[in-house]
């Protein structure tokens, strides 16, 4: 964008970043809002230039993630079994499309969520609105598909008379030969494990009972406990974004540089490419550094998205490291008994070259979603539940979160402690964008929540007072960086179950106030919601206008 803005060809421009404090999206596009203005002062001015706005500035001009809307029809047998499925999606992309089509790609081909449909027909549709451009989000449209999807399960679990569970059980993807609505087939897929192992965990059946009779006992406080399964696919859903680079440069000294395109957000990619580096090579890891990611060093590099920066920059560093190890084969195999530090020495004595590039690619096929044929969109996904319990109290509105457990397949994890902290932050963001982060719009299209006083983030007091995270066992990815699995995104969805544990608690409330019928709860569950749908003697009154 810089170099089309300066009509300059793109080698005259260095980027050259350490790290960057989160992305999550926002710093996709929307980067060029302040990227470019800066370049052109840069440039006509010869001197360096910052630029930055206040934060009720930034987030009037930049978007948030896609609003959505879903009608849904479903007709199921009388076995439990689905039959047939329509989802009509609706995003609203603000006033630009921005990424708004490859958001509502990945929400079309996650409205299966975890289940088999035998007939399944799916259509998309973005709106172009008065609203700042609204841009890619943790989740990329998945969580919004997959929310519609267990929404209408409730409904129909509740209007028919159905355990919603049950429902479940009978329609998840078996482990082998099951094919998604898109043209994917699956392997290993082993969320039923997953499901099997978070009830346990959770120990799911025991509490319900509890919570059952805390309820009898309680009559404004509430509690709800809820389970949800999530699938996600890893990579873009555009073929050519699954590419990347990296160079491997190792010194005399036995010290070893690395360089790949991959972005550090937080998330420990950084780590992660050093211990897949040290890996290959078998040293050490305190052997590797990892240098600043820069263009002048790895061109072309693809966003680090969708949840691919582990499997596309460790693929490349693993092409790259196979390269350097066959080059030093036959002096390894002239001095077994040598140390890394004397083979290398020797390598450059011999003039073999120590430095090496490497490329690698994700294997997928596009689904061409104006006929509706499916392909092979992606290697794998990553299968997860999360069980959530909460208390309400039903004359404020206001929740706390009490309890949550989470079963991830993550496969062979790379770094565990790493994969457990993108799966407790990932949660809790997704019981932000579930339960609190309310964005209010202005008839004009301005946004009247423009910080922390009107937009709420959950906070270390909403975090669960207990909260567990299990990896599922034995789920070693067949076509992962050493079996393992990207994890970025996937557990974002599953903070949802936070919404539905409330649902759950407010159904209670509603039912001893004679209030037995389905009724519609949209995210965010806030407050106000929450206490709206606590419909009782005083509501009635509000409503009826006795007092004020």
């Amino acid at each position: 964008m810089i170099s089309e803005a300066l009509n300059v060809p793109q080698h005259k421009v260095s980027v050259r970043v350490r790290r960057i404090g989160g992305g999550f999206g926002g710093k996709a596009h929307c980067a060029s809002l302040f990227a470019v203005p800066a370049a052109i002062a840069a440039v006509k001015l010869s001197k360096p230039v910052k630029c930055s706005v206040e934060r009720y500035d930034d987030m009037a001009m930049s978007g948030t993630r896609h609003p959505f809307k879903c009608d849904y029809k479903i007709a199921i047998r009388k076995d439990g079994t689905f039959e047939n499925v329509e989802w009509k999606l609706t995003s609203n992309c603000g006033h630009t499309r921005d990424m708004s089509i490859g958001v509502m790609n990945r929400a079309m081909v996650h409205a299966d969520s975890v289940y088999r449909w035998p007939n399944a027909d799916i259509y998309g549709r973005i709106c172009k609105t008065n609203l700042a451009s609204n841009t890619a989000f943790r989740g990329f449209g998945a969580p919004q598909a997959m929310f519609a999807t267990e929404t209408m399960l409730k409904q129909l679990a509740e209007q028919h008379g159905f355990d919603v569970n049950e429902i479940r059980e009978k329609n998840m993807y078996n482990e082998e030969g099951d094919c998604t609505p898109f043209g994917t087939h699956l392997h290993q897929c082993n969320i039923r494990r997953c499901w099997s192992e978070c009830m346990q965990l959770s120990d799911y059946h025991q509490r319900l009972r509890a919570i059952d009779e805390f309820n009898r006992k309680n009559k404004y406080r509430k509690r709800g406990i809820y389970i949800v399964p999530t699938k996600f696919g890893i990579g873009f859903s555009v073929r050519h974004c699954n590419q990347a680079g990296a160079l491997v440069n190792i010194y005399t000294d036995g010290s070893v540089l690395i360089s790949h395109g991959g972005m550090e957000m937080g998330q420990g990619l950084y780590t992660k490419m050093m211990q897949v580096t040290a890996r290959c090579l078998g040293i050490d890891v305190s052997l590797v550094h990892i240098d600043d990611t820069a263009t002048s060093m790895i061109p072309n590099a693809s966003s680090t998205a969708a949840s691919s920066g582990s499997d596309l920059n460790g693929r490349a560093i693993i092409d790259a490291c196979a390269k350097l190890n066959a080059r030093l084969e036959p002096i390894k195999k002239a001095n077994p008994a040598g140390t890394w530090k004397e083979w290398i020495r020797k390598a450059y004595l011999e003039r073999i070259s120590l430095s090496a590039s490497g490329f690698a690619i994700i294997h997928q096929d596009p689904v061409n979603f104006v006929t509706g044929k499916g392909a092979e969109l992606f290697e794998y996904f990553v299968y997860g539940a999360a069980c959530s319990e909460v208390e309400v109290d039903c004359l404020s509105g206001d929740h706390r979160f009490l309890r949550a457990d989470i079963v991830m397949d993550v496969g062979d994890s790379l770094n565990p402690a790493i994969d457990i902290g993108q799966i407790e932050g990932a949660f809790l963001q997704g019981y932000g964008l579930f339960t609190m982060e309310e964005v209010k719009i202005g008839p004009d299209g301005t946004r009247r929540t423009r910080g922390p006083a009107t937009y709420k983030i959950p906070s270390a007091d909403d975090c669960p007072r207990v909260f567990n995270v299990k990896f599922l066992k034995g789920s070693a990815n067949k076509v992962g960086v050493f079996s393992s699995k990207g994890l970025g995104e996937p557990p974002l969805f599953l903070g949802s179950s936070a919404l539905f544990a409330i649902r759950e608690a407010i159904r209670a409330f509603r039912i001893e106030h004679g209030k037995s019928d389905y009724f519609r709860m949209d995210s965010p569950a806030t407050a106000e919601k929450i206490r709206l749908l606590c419909e009782d003697s005083i509501l009635e009154k509000v409503r009826s206008h006795s007092i004020l």
